[in-house]
């Protein structure tokens, strides 16, 4: 067992990313006033402890401190409370609560795909959670399945899916970070606008919805690559393609979401609220007024007037450096995965260089 602060202690991890690893943990004694959540002594909590690197750089540092405040009062049902953050020595975590379910990845992997009408409400509440993120200024930057947990799934009558690792994205773009050849993000979920290193607003996450969207209902996210330089092309350069099993009120909500341009995509509350009626209406028990109202679902997604910005983190107007990865050719590499996190190359002359497959 090894401690986090005073009052935390790691007892086995649960899971390992790009930007760190997560533990189970328990709480050693009752949290000061700085906590959101106190807690009891003996709680069992999830603590997500940040990658060496990343506590070393003073600009993550100050970003982790400096974003206290809007983690700690994120809060909505369909998201992972954050309940503290840890900074001591060269050590930087959050502590969470923990949530007993599989994440969204594997039980895709072990249960295969969901019927449309699952899919369709399951994505509902994920854009619940981003409309309440999103009106409070925060873009999680990262959706995709690995960080959608599932509580209670295993018999449950209706999964209710929690969106986490938010904050991770917007506490380690930083300047030093990109010193570290690191970038939070993965390639078969990134927006193209974050591909080229154009300004971000909340709409990357909903690129990143209509992008599990479409997994959720195939199996598999619309486009796939040897390299992930491959995959960041397809989404800069094509359209997705609808599979013959999707119907076609939930392909338009998924094609609205996939737009390349960010200003033609749904704000959250419009996505929850389409995808619901399209449930609804492409079930086997809907009215014909359902049905009709599902069909004309194109109506109810209108753009967000104001979407969220990303902070600038160095660059002008929100804009950072292009996400640019090398393909994965060293000896011993494993086959690409797609949803693997990937490295991004600065684009600061002659010489730079990374690595694909973090």
């Amino acid at each position: 067992m090894r401690p986090v602060g005073s009052k935390y202690l790691l007892e086995e991890p649960l899971g390992r990313g790009a930007t760190g690893t997560v533990w189970r943990a328990s709480q050693r004694e009752t949290a000061g006033a700085e906590a959101a959540v106190a807690g009891q002594p003996g709680e069992t909590v999830a603590i997500k402890v940040l990658k060496e690197e990343l506590a070393h750089d003073p600009d993550v540092v100050m970003r982790f401190l400096r974003e206290r405040s809007v983690l700690l009062r994120l809060t909505h049902p369909n998201i992972v409370r954050t309940r503290d953050l840890v900074v001591e020595g060269d050590l930087l975590a959050l502590v969470m609560d923990l949530v007993d379910g599989p994440d969204l990845h594997r039980y895709l992997r072990q249960n295969g795909p969901f019927s449309p009408v699952a899919a369709a409400l399951l994505t509902a509440q994920i854009a619940d959670a981003l409309a309440a993120s999103h009106a409070d200024g925060v873009v999680h930057r990262d959706l995709k399945p690995a960080n959608v947990l599932l509580a209670g799934a295993e018999g449950a009558a209706e999964m209710h899916p929690m969106l986490t690792d938010f904050g991770i994205a917007r506490l380690a773009d930083s300047p030093g970070l990109t010193r570290t050849q690191e970038f939070v993000g993965t390639p078969a979920y990134v927006a193209p606008e974050s591909a080229e290193g154009r300004p971000q607003t909340s709409a990357v996450d909903i690129y990143g919805a209509g992008i599990l969207l479409y997994e959720l209902v195939t199996g598999r996210p619309p486009f796939a690559g040897a390299t992930a330089l491959e995959v960041l092309h397809r989404h800069l350069s094509e359209d997705p393609q609808r599979p013959g099993s999707v119907p076609e009120p939930l392909w338009t909500v998924i094609e609205r979401c996939l737009r390349k341009r960010p200003e033609e995509r749904p704000s959250a509350e419009n996505l929850a609220r389409g995808l619901r009626v399209v449930a609804a209406g492409i079930g086997v028990h809907a009215s014909p007024a359902e049905a009709e109202a599902a069909l004309g679902v194109a109506a109810l997604l209108a753009p967000d007037p104001a979407p969220a910005p990303v902070p600038e983190t160095g660059g002008d107007s929100g804009a950072a450096d292009p996400t640019q990865v090398l393909p994965s050719t060293g000896a011993g590499g494993g086959q690409y995965d797609p949803s693997a996190a990937t490295n991004v190359m600065p684009t600061t002359g002659a010489g730079a260089a990374g690595a694909a497959g973090a």
